[in-house]
């Protein structure tokens, strides 16, 4: 979420003492982007496990050796290729890899779905075909024996011959804001986190697929500036206790063209959190979840009836924790699968046979399994990520599928993200702490180093001529007992004789962690404004309330139901925490956050009691009613059955205890948290006869970005700080 000045900011550094280093400006992290981390840029790996390829600068697919550590050839040259003058963003190989799917003007829907134009590159010929006669479209996949392609193109699930070019339209009744085949709604692309609602089976011979019917979701418009009349854009939005799409799920046989419905039982007010071809091509497993999202069922359905049975029932007291792709893994060489859920209080993988019975509980103890990497039945492994040793870091570990042999594979501290060869012999570690801007390594399957792909050794010179200050952990116990993990940047030439105005930084929404050992404290360009704070006599704190992620199922659940309630007593006595320091200034802390953090920080400044001397807040909820279903009803169920949990913490309903400096920022072009938001939020402010400041940024979404917008935006925050902190 946000970012800079100069002419101000140069007078005020004349006093700090730190000529000698390069001083931290707005226009070197909004404008020139200088300190933003390097990433190996569109890394795959090969079948065989002896060789990865890399986008090199949009110009050749090149491929190198794992052994030898070196650039073999360039598979294809995009020089070479009359893309009609694209620019190749990504690229996919077919599952033989003898064609390579090009991805070209990728243009973004919502968070994470796109539409682009395609092109198919036979790798022996270097023949092109075109995709949907170069048309834009969204989701496109190989068969497993990459023969063909399927794709989504205006809310109609297609399939086009690699070879052939032939098109095969698969569904015929896709209508905007009415029915979507094969892609996702908005809800379930924002709050399921996928976008892409087909599956090919592993034989290529039939797809999978979603239907939503939002015919009765009621839209929700935004206006669209730059024309003398101002426009609409409509879209389907389910807020809090209203109407759902209705979810069904086909399967679409190739050979004779026929479509089956899945029976997935009498309830239509339900989510289908994800499909997944089991082993077999005959059967097809849905995750479903109740409205309330307090039961889960996985389900086996017959691809070739649609006729489905439930093999295992899982209830909570709250909620069930959010569904991911790694949720659960169909053994090959067995009827069991793996299931990863909290039941004992901390996430951990289990091993279930296909009649529900529990078999083993492959991790125990009271930490999270944060997500499965992937299952090596042959070497009979499993890989996956712990925060075994710390809640602040994120580590790699394999163990037998009996629960036996567990292994430690990452050693450097901090957190770690990893990404398998097919055959489970290499990974790609890419982690980051405290001290280390992030670096990519490539690894055998022991832990051991073969390559550094990335260093990031240009950020490190220029962060050793920045003054960076390290950020330090901390942590307390508050009055009910609890105890909170945090940071603190400090400035370079830090008095402890002396007191400093603190900003103290919160998002603190439901499973999220900010307090990690990470290089950025988990947002980089927002590391680079508190350092640039922290050089100009700033303390930025932050601290993860309960409700936040890392530390189990109860310390996270204890929000459901009364979302705002616990976060805010907690971030209310971080602040008095911070203030009872000798070398803080308790008359001025102030609170920053977006979008949860928005919220928190609107509720900071309504409930602190004047103990906030300023507070921003950016794009923030206002009333959850206004939010979406699933997000929403799953933390505090249908505002039908729980009224109070959405009032009793609404900033709209305190506006008249609104204490200190404010402003409040929105993009009117927002999708996630409606500008709607604001807007009342404003119009109660006004009521109360409350002043404070705003500022509307139009035809921007939720992350209002774009030319030079965050950099207005943060130079208009920073000046803010300056003015009233």
């Amino acid at each position: 979420m946000r970012k800079f000045n100069l002419l101000l900011l140069f007078s005020l550094f004349a006093f700090s003492g730190l000529q000698s280093q390069e001083r931290i400006s707005l226009e070197n992290i909004w404008l020139y982007y200088r300190y933003y981390p390097t990433y190996v840029s569109e890394f795959k790996w090969m079948n065989d496990d002896q060789y990865y390829t890399i986008l090199e600068e949009d110009r050749a697919i090149s491929r190198f050796s794992i052994e030898n550590e070196q650039k073999v050839d360039e598979i294809l040259n995009l020089s070479e290729l009359n893309l009609g003058g694209n620019t190749v963003e990504s690229y996919e190989f077919s599952a033989d890899e003898n064609a390579i799917l090009l991805k070209t003007g990728v243009e973004a829907i919502y968070r994470h779905s796109t539409r682009e134009t395609c092109f198919i590159v036979d790798l022996k010929s270097k023949k092109i075909t075109p995709v949907n006669q170069g048309k834009k479209i969204s989701n496109p996949t190989f068969s497993p024996n990459g023969s063909k392609l399927g794709y989504v193109f205006e809310n109609n699930l297609y399939y086009q011959d690699a070879n052939t070019g032939k098109v095969t339209q698969i569904t015929f009744d896709g209508k905007p804001n009415a029915i979507i085949n094969g892609a996702t709604d908005w809800v379930y692309e924002e709050e399921f986190a996928f976008e892409k609602a087909f599956a090919w089976s592993p034989d290529g011979k039939q797809i999978a697929f979603y239907r939503f019917d939002e015919s009765e979701v009621r839209e929700f418009s935004m206006e669209v500036y730059g024309s003398l009349y101002p426009g609409q854009y409509r879209f389907k939005y389910p807020k809090a206790g209203e109407k759902n799409a209705v979810v069904s799920i086909h399967v679409f046989d190739l050979t004779s063209n026929k479509t089956v419905m899945a029976d997935l039982g009498p309830e239509k007010d339900q989510y289908i959190a994800r499909i997944k071809w089991t082993q077999s091509s005959d059967e097809l497993a849905a995750m479903r979840l109740n409205r309330l999202q307090n039961q889960v069922d996985v389900l086996l359905i017959n691809a070739n009836t649609g006729k489905s049975n439930v093999i295992l029932t899982e209830k909570s007291e709250t909620y069930i924790k959010e569904a991911t792709d790694d949720k659960w893994f169909f053994l090959k060489e067995s009827e069991d699968f793996l299931w990863t859920s909290e039941m004992n209080g901390y996430n951990h993988i289990y091993r279930y046979g296909r009649d529900g019975e529990l078999k083993k509980a492959i991790t125990e103890g009271n930490y999270e399994v944060s997500g499965i990497v992937g299952i090596d039945e042959e070497n009979d492994r499993i890989y996956y990520m712990s925060k075994e040793d710390s809640p602040k870091e994120n580590h790699l570990y394999t163990i037998s599928l009996k629960g036996k042999k567990k292994k430690k594979l990452t050693t450097v501290a901090g957190v770690h993200e990893i990404t398998a060869s097919s055959r489970y012999n290499y990974f790609v570690d890419t982690y980051s702490n405290l001290d280390q801007p992030p670096v990519t390594d490539l690894k055998d399957s022991n832990g051991k180093v073969i390559k550094v792909l990335e260093n990031n050794e240009n950020l490190s010179a220029t962060v050793k001529n920045l003054s960076i200050q390290k950020p330090e952990f901390f942590n307390f116990q508050t009055s009910e007992g609890v105890t909170l993990d945090g940071w603190m940047i400090k400035p370079a030439d830090f008095d402890s004789a002396k007191q400093y105005p603190v900003l103290m930084y919160v998002y603190g929404g439901p499973g999220d962690q900010k307090v990690l050992n990470e290089w950025g404290t988990s947002r980089t360009f927002d590391y680079f404004w508190y350092q640039m704070l922290a050089q100009n006599g700033y303390i930025v704190a932050c601290v993860d309330n309960r409700g936040t992620g890392g530390k189990g199922r109860d310390f996270r659940a204890v929000t459901y139901a009364n979302l705002g309630k616990y976060e805010t007593i907690d971030q209310i006595e971080a602040a008095k925490y911070l203030g009872n320091q000798s070398y803080i200034d308790a008359s001025r802390i102030g609170i920053w956050g977006w979008s949860y953090g928005g919220y928190m920080t609107s509720l900071c400044m309504t409930k602190g009691n004047g103990l906030f001397k300023a507070g921003i807040a950016v794009a923030p909820v206002t009333n959850w009613r206004f939010y979406d279903t699933i997000y929403t009803e799953r933390y505090l169920k249908t505002p039908q059955l729980n009224p109070s949990g959405y009032d009793e913490n609404s900033p709209l309903n305190f506006a008249a205890n609104l204490q200190g400096a404010y402003l409040l920022v929105h993009g009117m072009a927002d999708d996630n948290v409606h500008v709607q938001n604001s807007i009342e939020w404003v119009d109660a402010l006004v009521r109360a006869n409350k002043q404070f400041d705003m500022f509307f940024y139009p035809n921007k979404n939720h992350s209002i970005f774009g030319g030079y917008t965050r950099y207005h935006l943060y130079k208009k925050m920073t000046d803010f700080i300056f003015d009233n902190l």
